[in-house]
């Protein structure tokens, strides 16, 4: 079983340098194309690297990692309910 954090990063700020580079390198794979050629698409994995597999992962991944430890889900009879984290 899970904790339901299967795609939140460590911290935020990794989460989105991850990001930026995920981004970049796929942007940068496509919109190199008409200066340096089909070689520019040695970046596309770069990008899949940096969002270990998808980018709608770490969209997911990112909504995980700004919630975690500010939500919690508790289950009763059936019925889930999402409560507010109290700080202690």
């Amino acid at each position: 079983m899970t904790d339901g954090h299967e795609f939140a990063g460590a911290s935020l700020s990794r989460h989105l340098a991850r990001g930026v580079v995920g981004f970049g390198a796929l942007i940068g794979s496509f919109a190199l194309i008409p200066v340096i050629g089909p070689v520019s698409l040695v970046l596309a994995p770069v990008a899949l690297l940096a969002f270990r597999g998808c980018p709608t992962c770490w969209l997911i991944g990112l909504a995980q990692t700004v919630s975690m430890g500010r939500l919690r889900r508790s289950c009763t009879d059936g019925v889930c309910e999402l409560h507010v984290a109290k700080r202690t």
